[in-house]
């Protein structure tokens, strides 16, 4: 039975295994862009997965740390970080919320995306070119075509040198596959540009995305408890195929050493070429490493739920550094058996890019037939399932906690009965709405992708700093855990490392604009957080918002960093422009 909130709360019903289990989401993100990793950097790309790991898990312990010293905040380590640059302006503080917040919020969408891929391609599949019902339309229909009929005179022009018979028999097949497609895969009811955005497609992936989205709702509305029983079974169901895809093919010989040696970029994005590493072999490399971190960094996520915690001060560091242990498994083992098994030009196969072939590809990995490939296939729902109940439970208490802080409106912090967030709930899954509609396409998928890893950079680099604003503004504090002094302070250094990523690497994925789309995207909060503070507080924070901070009484504190925190946002600043400057594409 789970615990009830009879006091607009959330519950105290975890301990640091449920929590674990709630971020066991995480493994699963590798999926979502390990085939447009691989496109992007090529023979580097299961070290791009490394790297960001390595990254990730340094960096959780400066996040572990100031997780520790709000035993009663929900949200994560935006929140925790948030707090120490409320001192040094009231607009930064609400930034590192609302960027974690958008940047985690599209798992929902992109995973049901993919998803909704996964069913389509098992209920109504396309049919494949060399399949008994293509060839026989084509036997069927084969006099309709001479060398004169336009699309096969297109067709020859577009592939000189080709015969006529080929040509012939290569267009009927494409008019078989096609003319034999499921309807409902082509089926839209309406779709419309937004200028500056992209399409919004009211497709079939739209309807069956909105569909699994409300399933998970309905699962999470029980509260904290019951989530992370769910994700427990789930997590179970999905990680032990998983780990035995990372490790059978290199217990069993299958990984081809020449796939992952003689580390050079390819000579451009998805170019099966191998390149140089000048600057644009190196905007490649940084492009990986810069949508990489979307994954990686993401157990962060385990920090959530210090404010459902039954002991926070011992549960929160195991939380998150036991989810980063089982991360770095994942993300280690995976992309490595991957590449090492499919190689480059295998990881650029469209079904592998755009998620909808990964399934497949696992289940040949570990030497299935086709019964072994459809359980794998059914394991990638389940896969997805898991992600997308870690995201929906994350970023709907990031904004539980905004509100209840006063940087966010008030209605986001209305829970029910079962301590659930269901105004944030709802919240996340109108915004997702949304965004399914513009991810419903492979193009629009990846800009999503590209777009809100801008507002996650963003967050890291603000709360990677905000480790040392704390020890110098809040060393009174009392923690649960410190994390050595000298990480801290390389964790300052790479938060300038991801800023780094975050000039050069947004370009990368197709989009010129998604580093400058990005930003508005996180600029919006300055009109939210406007209305909050000013027109429904008056200019006041909540009482509880500055009481873990032993701050009482007027103002927000002694500023005891000086004008150090700004210097650090103005040399951030500069790392991005001019990183976005100087690396460009391969010409």
């Amino acid at each position: 039975m789970s615990q009830q909130s009879n006091s607009g709360e959330l519950v105290r019903a975890l301990d640091w295994k449920g929590a674990f289990w709630v971020a066991a989401g995480v493994p699963p993100l590798v999926l979502f862009s390990i085939g447009g990793i691989a496109g992007t950097t090529g023979k580097l790309a299961f070290l791009v997965w490394m790297i960001s790991m390595v990254m990730g898990f340094l960096q959780s312990f400066t996040y572990a740390e100031i997780a520790g010293m709000f035993a009663n905040k929900s949200g994560g380590a935006s929140v925790y970080g948030a707090t120490a640059w409320l001192r040094y302006s009231k607009f930064i503080a609400p930034l590192s919320v609302w960027c974690n917040w958008f940047a985690w919020s599209p798992v929902l969408s992109l995973g049901c995306a993919i998803a909704a891929g996964y069913i389509l391609n098992s209920l109504f599949p396309i049919p494949a070119a060399d399949s008994q019902m293509v060839l026989d339309w084509v036997a069927a229909n084969l006099a309709n075509y001479t060398e004169t009929t336009q699309s096969v005179v297109d067709y020859i022009a577009a592939n000189a040198g080709t015969a006529p018979a080929d040509a012939i028999k290569a267009v009927a097949t494409n008019d078989a596959v096609a003319a034999l497609t499921p309807a409902i895969r082509s089926w839209e009811a309406f779709g419309f540009d937004i200028p500056g955005l992209g399409v919004l497609h009211f497709n079939t992936t739209f309807v069956i995305g909105a569909v699994l989205m409300l399933i998970m709702f309905a699962i999470q509305h029980r509260g904290i408890a019951s989530t992370a029983s769910a994700q427990k079974v789930l997590a179970i169901i999905v990680l032990v195929p998983l780990f035995l895809v990372g490790i059978v093919p290199i217990i069993t010989g299958q990984i081809d050493y020449a796939n992952v040696t003689g580390l050079v970029p390819p000579a451009a994005a998805y170019s099966a070429e191998e390149g140089t590493w000048n600057i644009g072999g190196w905007t490649l490399f940084l492009g990986g490493l810069y949508i990489a971190a979307w994954s990686t960094y993401g157990f962060e996520t385990a920090v959530c739920y210090t404010r459902e915690l039954k002991n926070p001060k011992t549960d929160t560091f195991r939380a998150i550094f036991y989810s980063g242990l089982l991360c770095c498994v994942f993300f280690f083992l995976v992309p490595f058996s991957f590449q090492g098994v499919l190689g480059h030009a295998g990881m650029l196969a469209p079904g592998i890019v755009d998620g909808t072939g990964v399934g497949e590809a696992l289940g040949n990995m570990v030497g299935g037939g086709k019964v072994i490939t459809q359980i794998f296939v059914i394991l990638m729902i389940l896969a997805l399932f898991l992600a997308i109940m870690t995201a929906m439970a994350g970023s709907s208490r990031t904004l539980y906690q905004g509100s209840k802080d006063g940087w966010l409106p008030k209605y986001l912090s209305h829970v029910n009965k079962h301590g659930a967030p269901t105004g944030a709930m709802w919240t996340d899954f109108a915004f997702n709405l949304f965004l399914l509609a513009l991810a419903s396409d492979i193009a629009g998928y990846f800009y999503v992708l590209a777009i809100s890893n801008v507002g996650y950079i963003i967050f890291n680099f603000l709360n990677l700093n905000a480790g040392w604003m704390h020890r110098v503004d809040s060393g009174h504090v009392e923690r649960a855990w410190k994390a050595p002094t000298w990480l801290i302070g390389f964790n300052t250094i790479l938060a300038f490392v991801n800023a780094l990523f975050l000039g050069a690497g947004a370009k990368v994925w197709g989009y010129s604009s998604a580093l400058w789309v990005g930003f508005v995207m996180a600029a919006l909060i300055i009109p939210v957080f406007i209305f909050r503070h000013y027109i429904q507080d008056g200019g006041q924070f909540p009482k509880e918002a500055l009481d873990d901070l032993g701050i009482v009484g007027g103002g927000l504190g002694e500023r005891k960093a000086g004008v150090l925190p700004y210097l650090a946002l103005v040399a951030g600043i500069c790392v991005v422009l001019w990183a976005n400057w100087f690396f460009v594409l391969p010409g």
